[in-house]
């Protein structure tokens, strides 16, 4: 969800990254979701029976479809929501339903919020601090709750609510003084990393592993979210000349692992499956799903890999997401293909076409992320400013029927809708109202 992979604008949250190779490409920036931090790719079911799952009709169909319709709503250095730290309780309520009428104005039918972007809270949570994109304070109370409110409002005009955690992320700073005194970050520093000029968890600890679990299980508990919502966010993307220091974790907790790649990965497959069960148990009508990077591997590097010359993130971030579809550890996928048709090192047709292949047979479900942000954006290839890119993503996918769906990166560009893409996408594909995925 590279980027603000999500996206190609500096945000404070994100840092542009490129891949190695002699066909590198920037991969886009994203807010934490639905917003990778990797540079683009680059340089390289069974239908319900009523009404199905498949892609959406045109405007002239008249029955109802199922199929995802959704938008990030990325909260992260206030992208989106709120316009901007410190207002009153009122005008932060009206923004957020504000970007829920947008939704719907535009068809659409879940909303993927960022509720704990960087180890903070959008609601009164018993672990962590109210989040300082409210407030501008971390830790200080906003007077009143908003993943509470969004949840009442979405489901009020039809929304799901999928709520978006960044598992692992504690600061977009490496300022641990900046931190509320109260943090678990300054409690427990031996939990934290600096990597990049940035502060994470080490997701080689038992102990971390529990604790953001505890943490996202705390909303999951008190309100009736439609879905647990990840990015791409496990270990941290790859800053060059550095390295990610998890050499105490390593040598506690990696015996038994062949190479320190292989513990990462079962580290990160650890906090997958366990979520999912958590999940089951607390309240089994929750989905959980997870926006990977759009490269799981090259054809090059895995003959199960795809066609493509790209970032890859089952070694660089260690996200082995095509174990988690193909063993059905998650309920739905959303690779974030944030990638023109023809693109030369990583095409959005050929990755379609891949992902459909991996989710076949599998219980996950494939939705597809989709780069709304490029669309018109200063200094994207030549393909976004052509208002119909996006709306030939939905024709194509089309003719894969494991896709079920699409969502938007992200709320903001939704709105601005900078030169009609998304209104040309509503007008071809989007005619009719669809019912969420159930």
């Amino acid at each position: 969800m590279g980027r603000l992979t999500r996206r190609a604008f500096a945000l404070a949250a994100l840092s542009a990254f490129t891949t190695t190779g002699a066909a590198a490409a920037p991969a886009p920036p994203r807010a934490g979701a639905g917003g990778g931090e990797a540079g683009e790719a680059g340089g390289a079911g069974k239908a319900e029976k009523e009404g199905g799952e498949g892609a959406a009709g045109g405007a002239g169909e008249g029955r109802a479809k199922s199929e995802m319709r959704g938008m990030w709503l990325a909260t992260v250095a206030n992208r989106d929501w709120p316009s901007k730290p410190g207002l009153t309780a009122a005008q932060q309520r009206k923004e957020l339903i504000g970007w829920l009428d947008v939704a719907v104005r535009n068809r659409l039918n879940a909303v993927f919020f960022q509720v704990r972007p960087t180890a903070d809270a959008l609601w009164p949570s018993a672990y962590e601090p109210w989040s300082q994109v409210l407030t501008g304070t971390q830790g200080k109370s906003p007077g009143w709750d908003p993943l509470g409110t969004a949840v009442a409002e979405a489901h009020a005009r039809g929304l799901q609510l999928h709520a978006w955690f960044n598992p692992y992320r504690v600061a977009t700073h490496a300022d641990r003084s900046r931190l509320v005194a109260s943090h678990p970050a300054r409690r427990h520093p031996d939990w934290v990393v600096e990597h990049g000029g940035r502060l994470y968890y080490n997701p080689g600890l038992p102990k971390v592993r529990a604790f953001v679990q505890d943490a996202m299980m705390d909303a999951v508990k008190k309100y009736p979210v439609d879905a647990v919502h990840f990015d791409d966010y496990f270990y941290p993307y790859p800053v060059a000349g550095q390295r990610f220091d998890d050499d105490a974790a390593y040598k506690a907790h990696g015996g038994g692992f062949a190479t320190r790649a292989a513990w990462r990965r079962a580290n990160v497959d650890k906090l997958v499956q366990e979520t999912a069960a958590r999940i089951r148990a607390v309240r089994p009508g929750t989905r959980f799903g997870i926006s990977p990077f759009g490269v799981w591997r090259n054809a090059s590097t895995d003959s199960r890999g795809s066609d493509t010359r790209a970032f890859q993130s089952y070694d660089e971030i260690h996200a082995d997401s095509r174990k988690w579809v193909r063993e059905g550890w998650i309920d739905y996928v959303v690779p974030q293909l944030y990638w023109e048709i023809g693109n030369s090192a990583a095409d959005y047709a050929k990755l379609v076409a891949w992902w459909a292949a991996v989710a076949k047979g599998s219980r996950t479900r494939l939705y597809l992320g989709e780069g709304l942000y490029k669309a018109g954006a200063p200094g994207q290839p030549r393909a976004w400013a052509d208002k119909a890119e996006l709306t030939r993503h939905l024709t194509l996918a089309k003719k894969h029927p494991e896709v079920r769906g699409h969502v938007f990166f992200a709320a903001g560009d939704v709105r601005k809708d900078r030169i009609g893409a998304m209104a040309r996408v509503v007008a071809d594909h989007y005619g009719q109202p669809a019912k969420p995925p159930r």
